[in-house]
């Protein structure tokens, strides 16, 4: 009588695993930018600047997407807050305003937030799926743009623009992980 096989032993990490590596290690490095980069690497000084802007600006316009999904949606305001929440921090850790209120503050917004949020909000899908599909293709973007950017900045900076970039592909794998 022949002996089966033996058991298939799977050799490596597992996929699980391997996410889990990479959100710990994204939260190990954390999201603060306040050492000066430019110090401790021998970088330029305006080009660390001009990325921790460029930086800032992309949170702000991925900030005012998740507005403009919610403001279509408003269903999907809970289920965003915590990722819009996120993104508004990230904002703050490249030196971005942190001044922002929640898309339910009660404060009537000025005629100019209102005209781009409503110029915003047609560009949005009628649909939430769409809507969540369309809002984890920027987040997925934007990642990948940092985590290119990653290579031409010095020291903390980089460390920053690669938690943030994680961190962005984590929340389109969530954005879209819940669609499925």
């Amino acid at each position: 009588m022949p002996f089966p096989p033996p058991p298939r032993t799977l050799t490596g990490p597992r996929r699980r695993s391997l996410l889990a590596s990479a959100a710990g290690a994204a939260l190990l490095v954390g999201c603060s930018g306040t050492a000066d980069d430019s110090e401790t690497t021998g970088g330029s000084e305006s080009a660390t600047a001009r990325a921790r802007a460029r930086a800032a600006s992309d949170s702000e316009t991925l900030l005012r997407q998740y507005d403009a999904v919610v403001a279509a949606h408003p269903t999907l305001a809970d289920r965003l807050a915590p990722l819009r929440a996120e993104v508004v921090r990230h904002r703050t850790a490249f030196g971005g305003s942190d001044a922002t209120p929640s898309p339910t503050a009660t404060v009537p917004p000025s005629a100019s937030t209102s005209a781009s949020a409503s110029a915003s909000a047609s560009a949005v899908p009628a649909t939430a799926g769409d809507a969540l599909a369309g809002l984890a293709a920027a987040e997925r973007s934007l990642a990948d743009r940092r985590a290119k950017a990653l290579l031409d900045v010095p020291g903390e900076l980089a460390r920053l623009l690669a938690s943030v970039a994680a961190a962005g592909a984590g929340h389109a794998y969530l954005l879209t992980e819940d669609a499925k």
